[in-house]
């Protein structure tokens, strides 16, 4: 049986980063363990990484939100000496299978997202501070950062050489925060991705690929005052105490179900689908944020955000071949909206914040993930606010109509809440409702007017909320036959048609890092010249260049 990758860890069982705390500022140190690979095969020398120090980072991250929010500026720098990082390892990406390749690089892309957006949606700055190497997923580290400081010596630069030694692309938006986020000029550009040993120093501050060079004497000196003055003007509020987040009530079954405390994922193999339930509050609301305070990580809201999060990496990462995921919610609907509203209620309580933003990036996550996706409205379910969401994620939402023999639940309902029009916005900006009903606001309009109201089958199809609607007669049937067929199609087409039907509507520098550039990563990361046998993945390290077919495709 394959190793399964786990992505639960704590500050406790790190190998690979370590954090100081100095009250508003975080040094967050790059310290990776060589012999701390997740799999055999490779040691993860001058920093380099792998999908394991991702997790790590990940974890800190997180933590920085919820239990560091006294944080305003994060320090990202490295603890070895003459290197930052060396991007991710170049003997695990050579031997690793394609999928767990691409699954590393979105997973790593996420992970950079959300440190990246830290400052606007939580008030976190961070800073690079680069001395020595900082080359390929090392220099995309610091590009993901606010800020990045360079040590203006002999030995250090930022680089991309991902094209010319390895005959791939920077596989976590390298390209594209270079042109879109640091706006640099494209000539440029592609003189800068063109070449192995980067650019030092005042050139690099030149073209905007850093903010500061800065020389290697002051270098620590600037550092710790830059950040000092971060700090000083940063408008997050002071937040004396954090919550913590402890570990998720989680266990697998021999047939790789999961179990969680709210989200039930069953697994079967020959159909290549899983089933995820998610269930209603099993208590009642918290009277104010006070009280959700005083709850912790075990609030509803925050606990089923963790645990649906948990479940679609390791679905993503560990079951590649269960292609259909199906979404299942069952308890009372007004209880999901009652606990939604506290957070509603006081936006601006940092943990009210922390927790709305944390669902903004657990649907991000299913928005990008490469199965085929279906939602089952069923009588009992609790699709509204937040998990309504869900039914403008998937690619088609099925919903029962009147009642059903022998079937003594509630009947079966839609329930928008204010949230649904803009607080969890897609990677292109835009609201879900306003994705699925792109050019023709009036319909978003017309969903508006029927907030808090629970919607039956009818008129949740009237309002275009619901792919279709089916009776007692024809339900099981047209449910397994969109089951068998969505199973006997081709996953390359389906993931294809999926990604480019999922989004609509403007580009923004995420739906170009997750679509247009990951496309040709998957593409490039089959082809001979990357990872043949002569290819530069395979040659790398030995002095000899790889053997391209020189082709143009």
């Amino acid at each position: 049986m394959a190793k399964i990758i786990d992505f639960q860890t704590d500050p406790s069982r790190y190998r690979h980063w370590r954090v100081e705390y100095e009250g508003p500022v975080a040094n967050l140190y790059m310290d990776v363990d060589e012999n701390g690979g997740l799999f055999d095969g490779y040691q993860l020398k001058l920093n380099s990484y792998d999908l394991g120090v991702d997790v790590e980072l990940a974890d800190v991250v997180q933590r920085m939100r919820f239990e560091h929010p006294e944080v305003k500026v994060v320090v990202m720098r490295s603890a070895k000496e003459k290197v930052f990082c060396a991007g991710a390892n170049i003997r695990m990406l050579g031997g690793a299978a394609h999928a767990h390749k691409v699954n590393f690089c979105k997973f790593t892309n996420e992970t950079r997202n959300t440190f990246e957006a830290a400052e606007v949606d939580s008030g976190q700055k961070y800073v690079a501070a680069v001395k020595g190497a900082c080359a390929g997923g090392g220099y995309e580290l610091a590009l993901a950062c606010n800020h990045i400081m360079l040590t203006d010596d002999s030995s250090s630069s930022v680089a991309l050489p991902e094209v010319p030694l390895l005959a791939v692309l920077p596989g976590t938006g390298g390209l594209t925060r270079v042109t879109d986020k640091r706006k640099v000029r494209r000539d440029l550009a592609d003189v800068f991705c063109s070449t192995e040993e980067g650019v030092k120093g005042k050139r690099a501050v030149k073209w905007n690929l850093v903010d500061e060079a800065i020389p290697n004497s002051k270098f620590d000196e600037t550092v710790a005052a830059r950040a000092v003055e971060f700090a000083q003007a940063s408008t997050k509020q002071d937040v004396a105490k954090g919550i913590t987040l402890g570990p998720l009530n989680k266990t697998i079954s021999e047939d790789g179900s999961l179990h969680y405390s709210l989200v039930e994922v069953s697994v079967e193999r020959d159909a290549r689908r899983a089933t995820l339930t998610l269930n209603g509050p099993d208590a009642d609301p918290p009277a104010d944020m006070s009280d959700f305070l005083s709850q912790g990580d075990q609030a509803y809201m925050l606990r089923l955000a963790r645990e649906l999060d948990d479940a679609i990496l390791h679905l993503r990462l560990n079951e590649p071949e269960l292609g259909l995921l199906v979404f299942r919610a069952q308890g009372d609907p007004g209880a999901v909206v009652a606990h939604e509203a506290v957070l509603m209620a006081e936006p601006d309580h940092w943990l009210a914040n922390e927790v709305l933003k944390y669902w903004k990036r657990v649907l991000k996550r299913v928005d990008v993930t490469s199965r085929s996706m279906v939602a089952l409205v069923e009588h009992g379910s609790c699709f509204a606010g937040v998990l309504a969401e869900l039914l403008f994620a998937v690619d088609r939402t099925y919903m029962m109509e009147d009642e059903f023999e022998g079937d003594n639940r509630p009947v079966a309902t839609v329930t928008l809440t204010a949230a649904n029009f803009g607080l969890y916005p897609m990677g292109n900006d835009l609201s879900r409702l306003e994705t699925r009903f792109y050019g023709t606001p009036e319909a978003v309009a017309g969903a508006r007017e029927h907030v808090g109201e629970a919607l039956e089958a009818e008129d949740a199809d009237d309002l275009g909320l619901v792919t279709m609607i089916l009776d007692d007669i024809d339900w099981e049937d047209e449910i397994r036959i969109f089951m068998e067929e969505r199973a006997s199609f081709s996953p390359d087409a389906m993931t294809g048609m999926e990604a480019n039907l999922r989004f609509v509507g403007p580009e923004t520098m995420e739906t170009r890092i997750f679509g247009r550039l990951t496309a040709w990563q998957n593409w490039i990361f089959n082809r001979p010249n990357a990872v043949g046998e002569v290819g530069a993945l395979q040659r790398y390290g030995t002095g000899v260049r790889g053997d391209f077919d020189m082709e143009r495709v």
